[in-house]
């Protein structure tokens, strides 16, 4: 399957992202208002947000160059020290740029 990308081919591609993706949000909404929301429930839905990050970040820590190694090093320390996420993604941020251009 291909789709003609001139002007309407991109903005079909566009429209049918935009659908899938409201489909996706509001059919966990819908699915999620016939599950009781207990303590158990709860502590699932904690514990996978952390583990949804830890997938996307993994690879990279495994497979990035140095200065992503060192991007996820230091949003970790600021994160840790600080215990707010924007100075830690600002910190890390910085640091991939820096590396990147010194290294």
């Amino acid at each position: 399957m291909s789709i003609d990308t001139s002007a309407l081919g991109t903005l079909a591609i566009i429209l049918i992202m935009a659908v899938v993706t409201l489909v996706t949000r509001w059919g966990g909404i819908f699915v999620m208002s016939f599950v009781p929301i207990g303590r158990g429930v709860r502590r699932f839905i904690s514990a996978m947000s952390g583990s949804v990050l830890v997938a996307l970040l993994a690879p990279l820590a495994v497979n990035g160059d140095h200065g992503a190694r060192l991007a996820l090093l230091s949003t970790a320390i600021v994160m840790l020290l600080l215990k707010k996420p924007l100075p830690a993604i600002a910190a890390g941020i910085a640091v991939a740029a820096l590396s990147r251009h010194f290294f």
